[in-house]
Formats: structure tokens, C-alpha cells, sequence
């Protein structure tokens, strides 16, 4: 899979802090699950985070994000942000901060195998 080693990197310092993180291969990236919930993505030029949907209206207004879009589908509450879209640990930080918010409000979902 591939992904931004520097991306990935960037988002475990920025989540450092927190005690349930854990990093799981997917979406062909790096996910940062957090409290076992999927909570951001790491790629090879982007990062994603999952959103309250009822921000996601206000999110993609913001240079370099845009809504996920997975089988022709777009998913409301997940969002691309472009690398070039977080040169600042400040750019970063607002949208990390946005997907811990809707992490603590979202349920966990368990999914049967």
C-alpha cells in the first residue's frame, strides 16, 4: 500500500497524546483508528478524515479539501485534504482536530465476519 511516510508521521505525533490509537492498512493507506473507531488516513499526497457530517458543507469550502468519493458515491463526513493543503502543523491541526471532534460523538461499529 501505498502512502506518505511524512504524512503518516505527521499524524502520529499529532496524535501522540492520546492513549487508543492504533494503525491498520486500509482504504490504501494508513488509518488511525482511535478509540476503535477510523478517525484519519494517511495516503500518498492526502490525508482523510472522517468529519461530523454536519460540518462537511463548511469543510470542503477550505483550499485543498475535497469529499470522498468511493464507487461513485460521495460520502458526507469523509474528507481528502491535499498534502500541499497542510504545510503548517496549524493546517494540520485544524483538521485533526475536526476528526477527534466527531470521533468522541460517533459510535463504534462493530462489523460481523
Amino acid at each position: 500500500m501505498a502512502y506518505s511516510e511524512h504524512l503518516a508521521d505527521r499524524l502520529r505525533q499529532a496524535l501522540a497524546h492520546l492513549p487508543d490509537v492504533e494503525e491498520k492498512k486500509m482504504f490504501g493507506g494508513l488509518a488511525f483508528m482511535v478509540n476503535g473507531k477510523m478517525c484519519l488516513t494517511a495516503g500518498p499526497d492526502r490525508i482523510m478524515c472522517r468529519i461530523d457530517p454536519a460540518v462537511h458543507e463548511a469543510a470542503i469550502q477550505r483550499k485543498g479539501c475535497e469529499t470522498v468519493l468511493m464507487g461513485g458515491r460521495k460520502y458526507r463526513g469523509y474528507v481528502y485534504i491535499s498534502e500541499d493543503a497542510l504545510r503548517t502543523q496549524a493546517d494540520l491541526g485544524r483538521w485533526v482536530n475536526l476528526a477527534l471532534d466527531f470521533n468522541k460523538k460517533a459510535k463504534k461499529t462493530s462489523r460481523k465476519r
